[in-house]
């Protein structure tokens, strides 16, 4: 059985839109390159240099509407264009303070009241994923249809946020992947653990409402709430859509 990269994505902002690629470059030790490069800290947030765990931000988890924002990056000028059914188009440059205030007031309205507000846009040199460590995720397409098909609900991928989306293995293959090596394209990544997943799944990304209880379905229907891997980049190279993903 083939199995092929059939999506790239990455989320500049952290919890703040998607957007796909059809390339990109993976260097050894680190993330997908911009993904989550940026977050937006709450007023409660307890910060420490680099990496934080993802409590201290404003997320989806929290705030659902936020599911709905999709993003376009322009790398060589370091700015993010964010839009929302609701909040409408805003482009930033989130390294400077002027376009973080304005980030700010953009996302407020899409925090829900009683939650803690928006604060402060940050970067902490490495990409603040939910790992402690430097990840790309991985996800399978079959095992989607599996969940989907289980709750009669047509689950956009985007209700995941993972970056890498296999296509050809069998359903729950994923789990049989852990402490091995695959190469893609010309990159190699080692698979560590399985995802753990949060409440921001049960949102409909289209829309940023509440829509099926994933986390049920995945409790109820396999004895877990896990969906994906998260893997380490070991050697770094071109990775493209369409390419093998196989044994190292």
């Amino acid at each position: 059985m083939t199995v092929r990269l059939a999506h790239i994505c990455r989320h500049p902002i952290k919890a703040y839109g998607r957007e796909m690629l059809a390339s990109v470059r993976l260097s050894a030790g680190e993330g997908l390159p911009f993904d989550r490069e940026w977050a937006i800290a709450h007023e409660a947030a307890r910060l420490t240099p680099g990496w934080n765990p993802c409590m201290n931000f404003t997320r989806g988890a929290k705030a659902p509407a936020l599911m709905a924002v999709t993003a376009r990056l322009d790398e060589p000028a370091r700015q993010v264009t964010l839009a929302h059914p609701t909040a409408g188009e805003i482009t930033v440059a989130p390294d400077k303070p002027a376009d973080q205030a304005r980030l700010v007031a953009w996302a407020d309205p899409l925090i829900p009241a009683g939650r803690a507000r928006p604060a402060a846009v940050v970067r902490g040199g490495v990409a603040m994923t939910d790992s402690d460590f430097p990840s790309v995720s991985v996800l399978s397409l079959a095992s989607l249809a599996d969940l989907s098909a289980r709750m009669g609900l047509d689950l956009s991928i985007h209700r995941w946020r993972a970056n890498l989306w296999l296509e050809g293995a069998a359903p729950w293959a994923e789990w049989g992947w852990i402490g091995q090596r695959f190469r893609l394209g010309d990159a190699v990544l080692e698979v560590v653990e399985r995802i753990t997943r949060c409440t921001a799944t049960t949102v409909d990304p289209e829309t940023g409402v509440v829509v099926g209880n994933t986390l049920a379905a995945l409790e109820t229907g396999y004895g877990h709430q896990d969906f994906g891997v998260y893997a380490r980049v070991i050697e770094g190279g071109e990775i493209a859509l369409g390419q093998d993903w196989r044994a190292a």
